[in-house]
């Protein structure tokens, strides 16, 4: 599936909920077929897509919340980044930059419904999402009628290969040895260069959203299974275009004058460390955040992204 093709996937979804939005979806029942494809298990190389570079790689420890989408009738019958068949009744969705095919939890923040679905092709390219699932799974996940949701992505682990057989535990050869075409980005810990000086104000602390409860997947990681697991999730949450996490709060201040005094500081915990978060104010509506996604971009922050925070 190509990149210009995934460009266009929200405006083709967008068509087709407009023209059906006067129906319900049907039932959330589900019977897996099976995947008739010669796919593989692959990482991929970097690459780039209207001016922001994407690192694929190996992400064991993924887990980021942000926008949803999923894809439809335009994909029927393609082949994905890995090979195999895109059918809107698997439980499959596009990401970005995890290895194909792994397991992701995809957890609605709105209504709590949380299911496990199969990674197995590239996209989603709008730089407001970071990840498209099925329609399956949107009916599942109970956002196929809004188009989109506020969700939390989690890895699980590897899934099988389409004949079944289990992907073997350690990377491959030619995985772990490939060299990137270009440098990984890493957090910044250095001294950021051409940046001025600016007073030093304390960070807000936020609680983190709580991590959902695990499915009853298969000990062997197979196929998700289609079970949708009801977890807690906040009451309510907010959107933020978050810029960049910096293990200094020095440097993160600096990015906030870079960009604009009306973004704010937060601190998070990840591995151990104290993380300092740069992004705006609180946001309400997709519409709010894309359009503060635009602008931040526009000013030149290729690493800004959407974020769900209570």
């Amino acid at each position: 599936m190509t990149p210009s093709l995934r460009g266009i996937s929200a405006t083709i979804a967008l068509a087709v909920l407009t023209a059906g939005c006067a129906t319900q979806p049907p039932p959330s029942t589900y019977t897996r077929p099976p995947i008739a494809s010669t796919g593989q298990y692959k990482v991929g190389n970097p690459y780039q897509i209207d001016g922001t570079w994407y690192y694929p790689r190996e992400q064991p420890d993924y887990d980021e919340t942000g926008i949803a989408s999923w894809y439809g009738p335009t994909f029927y019958g393609h082949q994905t980044a890995n090979g195999e068949i895109y059918n809107a009744g698997d439980l499959t969705a596009a990401h970005r930059t995890l290895p194909m095919p792994v397991n992701v939890r995809v957890t609605n923040l709105d209504n709590g419904k949380s299911v496990v679905l199969r990674v197995n092709d590239r996209g989603p390219y709008a730089k407001g999402r970071i990840i498209d699932v099925s329609e399956q799974a949107a009916k599942l996940l109970g956002f196929y009628g809004q188009g989109t949701a506020r969700v939390r992505v989690t890895y699980v682990a590897r899934a099988t290969q389409p004949n079944g057989a289990p992907l073997p535990t350690d990377t491959p050869v030619e995985i772990a040895s490939a060299v990137p075409a270009v440098p990984v980005p890493k957090v910044e810990t250095d001294p950021l260069a051409n940046l001025p000086n600016a007073p030093i104000a304390p960070p807000v602390r936020v609680a983190a959203l709580p991590r959902p409860a695990p499915d009853p997947v298969p000990a062997d990681a197979g196929a998700p299974t289609g079970v949708v697991t009801q977890v807690p999730v906040p009451a309510s949450t907010h959107l933020y275009v978050q810029v960049g996490a910096f293990s200094s709060y020095e440097n993160a201040m600096r990015m906030r004058e870079q960009l604009g005094d009306d973004l704010q500081i937060s601190t998070t915990r990840k591995g151990g460390q104290t993380l300092y978060r740069v992004r705006t104010a609180p946001l309400n509506t997709t519409d709010e955040a894309d359009a503060a996604l635009a602008r931040l971009s526009g000013l030149g922050s290729n690493d800004a992204h959407i974020v769900v925070d209570q």
